[in-house]
């Protein structure tokens, strides 16, 4: 994206330039793996352990100055000396990891890390299992795969790597999914860019948090790139997938958008739908009679010009979050109907764009980039998960420990800051519930300064109908509007749906739930041999994470079990019903122990019973460790 020139070819007074741009932390540790000398990450200058620090780590405008200073003459010796970095041992990496993420951590977790850097630029995420079965033997084996979002084109890459035939079947005309689907104004990731890509096709980012066209591009350059275009049935939507006992394959009924129905069959099917692709409505009286143009946030009806109207919102879930101040700089009036307040983690740099000295390290300076992106990793995976884990001696309202609790304050403290404290919106903004209660939501501010302005008003009244021109209230306030806007999130606990999937007992997989969707690791399903789902029950990442990572690791993981499969010529493979009941056992107790599965806090993470089927209560590594392939006790293979 830069157009200076390389490391060779760099002046001194550009150079100097582009280093005043760099996240310091990351300049230091980089300086280490080009000089092979840690002193620099051994002197007073220390990485800020809270992961809400800027980019910088906490470090002082001062000592910035100081390691920029200290940064030009190593640097300008690296490239006079032709660019050759040092080698480091295995204690200095340790060193390294333990100084960007501020903390003394156990060596287990270290190692973890390390296996994030990449350092050794061999491939991550691979299934080793895959190389002891013949060539012939993987292309007889075939896979239908269900999305071409970003899990499904994963999935799609990663079959064709490793030989074996695949189709893949997306209701939409184009791959991307979430950032096909939802266009509304405003929609970005909210997971830094860096981490929010496939270990395998990074990219040097516009933005540190990237907006949907951005993103939507990614997707599609990263298909093309790896030409699985061809091998996607486009407008093509599954009604019913059956396994066929007796052939031990299988039967897939897709329906296309020219009213043409086919019966595919496979081997296997991997689910790569989702979580979060079907708009929920609420359930309030008078729904669907407002004369005005009415629609959901994830079905933007981009026709309606907003300009001078009077935009209702309801709902403040990370959508509204993101398209309500937009709305505001052109509506006439925007009047928001909140349930409940999310929490904001600040973080400065979330609509900037990533500045040209910057992009010219990520670009030209051996090391700088794995530095960067692990620093970004860091700060939004494990960082954060101690202060969600509840406290059982803590017994203060609002907040499940200690660790919560100065959360809560760090949280409440940034929402003052802008929107006061003297202003009634200031107790309608801050949550009663424990910070990560619910989907903690990112922003520099944009949100809570939208809420200040005279053409918003936040109504905490709660809805009891809605009319031919607006809506009406608990307190028989009417709010009329020219157009209604649901900013109400999806349908995360009704997985896989409307899909059919008939297990080997004949039984339909919403039947057998009954509510309560379960899987094993979830990926897999007692009674449904070689079905396998990704971002499928309690797969959800709240605070600790890029959901990109968490797909790597359950396709190898998935590849792993097709591997088992084709080893010694079985053909099916499926958790036993012990396996699967332990792990959901743990998943449940551990979801108790966050603050999501608090039983007073409501949100999409938990379905009609109050059971939390979406999150995963645990820690990446764990996560990682897990999936690295799967322990044959745990599974039935015919």
């Amino acid at each position: 994206m830069s157009a200076l020139p390389d490391l060779a070819q760099i002046d001194d007074a550009t150079l100097a330039a582009v280093i005043a741009e760099a996240s310091i932390p990351t300049l230091m540790n980089t300086l280490v793996h080009l000089t092979g000398d840690p002193a620099i990450i051994r002197g007073g200058i220390k990485v800020s352990p809270n992961v809400f620090a800027d980019n910088h780590g906490g470090i002082s405008p001062e000592d910035q100055q100081h390691i920029r200073d200290q940064a030009l003459p190593l640097i300008k010796a690296f490239r006079d000396g032709g660019g050759v970095p040092a080698s480091l041992d295995e204690d200095v990496i340790r060193e390294m990891i333990q100084f960007m993420t501020g903390m003394q951590m156990q060596p287990e977790y270290v190692d973890f890390l390390k296996s994030e850097l990449s350092l050794d630029d061999g491939p991550a995420f691979e299934q080793p299992a895959l190389e002891a079965i013949s060539p012939d033997r993987l292309k007889d084996f075939s896979v239908i795969v269900i999305g071409a979002g970003m899990s499904g084109i994963l999935t799609a890459i990663k079959l064709k790597e490793a030989g074996i035939a695949y189709t893949v079947i997306e209701k939409n005309p184009d791959v991307g999914g979430t950032w096909f689907q939802n266009t509304y104004p405003g929609c970005r990731v909210d997971s830094p860019n860096h981490t929010y890509s496939y270990s395998f096709a990074p990219r040097d980012w516009p933005n540190y948090y990237s907006p949907q066209p951005v993103l939507l591009e990614y997707f599609q350059s990263v298909a093309k790139d790896h030409d699985i275009r061809g091998d996607i049935q486009f407008n093509t939507e599954v009604e019913r997938a059956e396994y066929d006992s007796e052939e031990k394959r299988w039967r897939v009924t897709v329906h296309r958008d020219d009213g043409s129905t086919e019966l595919l069959t496979a081997n296997a099917v991997v689910s790569a739908v989702g979580q979060l692709n079907r708009p929920h409505y609420p359930e309030i009286n008078g729904i669907g009679s407002f004369e005005g143009p009415a629609f959901h946030s994830g079905e933007w009806e981009h026709e309606h010009d907003l300009t001078g109207k009077r935009v209702i919102v309801i709902g403040t879930g990370a959508s509204a979050f993101q398209f309500t101040p937009i709305v505001a700089e052109q509506a006439d009036s925007v009047t928001i109907f909140q349930r409940t307040p999310p929490w904001v983690a600040p973080r400065a740099e979330y609509h900037d764009e990533i500045p040209e000295g910057e992009h010219w390290l990520l670009s030209h300076l051996l090391f700088y980039d794995v530095w960067f992106r692990f620093f970004q990793f860091w700060r939004t995976s494990e960082g954060v998960l101690a202060s969600a884990t509840r406290d059982e001696a803590w017994n203060e309202s609002g907040s499940i420990s200690q660790a919560n609790h100065m959360l809560r304050e760090l949280l409440t403290e940034n929402a003052r800051r802008i929107v006061g404290d003297e202003d009634a919106l200031f107790s309608k903004v801050v949550p009663g519930y424990p910070p990560a209660g619910k989907r903690m939501l990112v922003d520099n501010g944009t949100w809570y300064r939208s809420l200040l302005r005279d053409n918003v008003e936040v109504v905490t009244d709660p809805i009891t109908k809605i009319t031919k021109t607006g809506v009406v209230t608990e307190s028989g306030r009417e709010f009329e509007g020219d157009v209604l806007i649901y900013g109400t999130g999806f349908q995360a606990s009704n997985f896989m749906s409307p899909m059919q999937i008939v297990g080997r007992d004949g039984v339909e997989i919403h039947e057998r739930w009954n509510g309560e969707p379960r899987a094993y690791m979830g990926m897999a399903y007692p009674y449904y041999p070689n079905f396998f789902s990704i971002y499928g029950p309690n797969t959800n990442l709240v605070v600790n994470g890029s959901i990109i990572f968490f797909s790597e690791c359950q396709v190898r993981y998935i590849l792993g079990c097709i591997a088992q499969v084709l080893t010694d010529d079985h053909r099916s493979i499926e958790p036993t019903l012990e396996a699967f009941e332990a792990h959901n056992e743990r998943i449940d107790q551990g979801n108790l122990q966050m603050a999501w599965g608090a039983p007073h806090v409501r949100s999409w993470y938990k379905n009609a019973s109050g059971r939390v089927t979406q999150n995963w209560p645990f820690s990446l590594r764990e996560f990682w460790e897990l999936t690295q392939a799967p322990d044959p006790q745990h599974f039935v293979i015919e």
